[in-house]
């Protein structure tokens, strides 16, 4: 997501059984797939909007504040990007990270889940900075405009994490309390985001699409099962 101016990784066995996880993926259209093409037509509409001005172009997919002056926004930024660079690396990642949660779970589920972390991370990023640029002793600029996947795409990265092989094996033979758990995902986003760290990147929508990622899977939200 960017600022824009006005053998064991995979869900773990408890999220799906191999049988239904295969016939899922037999039965359903892939939710990846889905998302390539939505991408690809979102991006397109961009560039036929911006013909008729960038205005047109920012008041249909540029999630700015206020956010209730364009609610439709929250939606249509999660798909939209800043240029063909950011396009293609939301979609690599979108198929490295995505792909292994898509075939353990149901293709409505996926999608909810993508929309809604996009959702939040976007407009995270617009109030977090909105009201730390209002701290006198901080030089935080608000975001003036943010758009692209890469908070739902940190989103499923944080998922594939916390609710891999690994990661389970681990917590079956640790009792981990859940404030230590939240407090070390608190420190590994702040690592993977001060990694991702450069101009023009929406870093709180990075922290918060992975934080939520490391929570939703921990508590595997997206079992088929649930």
């Amino acid at each position: 997501m960017s600022e824009r101016s006005p053998g064991s990784w995979g869900p773990s066995p408890r999220s799906v059984s191999r049988g239904e996880s295969e016939s899922t993926s037999r039965s359903e259209p892939s939710p990846i797939r889905d998302l390539l093409v939505i991408f690809l037509v979102v991006y397109v509409l961009q560039w036929i909007t911006a013909l008729f001005g960038l205005g047109v172009m920012t008041g249909l997919f540029v999630l700015s504040p206020p956010i209730d002056a364009r609610p439709w926004t929250v939606v249509t930024s999660v798909y939209a990007h800043g240029g063909f660079g950011h396009l293609l690396s939301n979609s690599v990642a979108l198929v490295l990270f995505g792909w292994p949660i898509a075939r353990a779970t149901t293709r409505l589920r996926f999608h909810a889940y993508f929309l809604a972390t996009g959702a939040v991370a976007g407009v995270s990023q617009i109030v977090v900075t909105g009201l730390l640029a209002m701290v006198p002793f901080l030089s935080i600029a608000p975001t003036p405009g943010v758009l692209g996947a890469s908070g739902a795409v940190f989103a499923l990265l944080g998922y594939l994490l916390a609710s891999n092989r690994l990661s389970d094996s681990f917590a079956s033979v640790i009792d981990v309390p859940w404030w230590v758990s939240i407090g070390v995902f608190l420190v590994l986003a702040t690592i993977v985001t001060l990694a991702t760290a450069r101009p023009r990147v929406a870093l709180v929508a990075h922290f918060t699409g992975f934080f939520a990622g490391l929570i939703a899977g921990r508590a595997g939200v997206l079992e088929s099962d649930r």
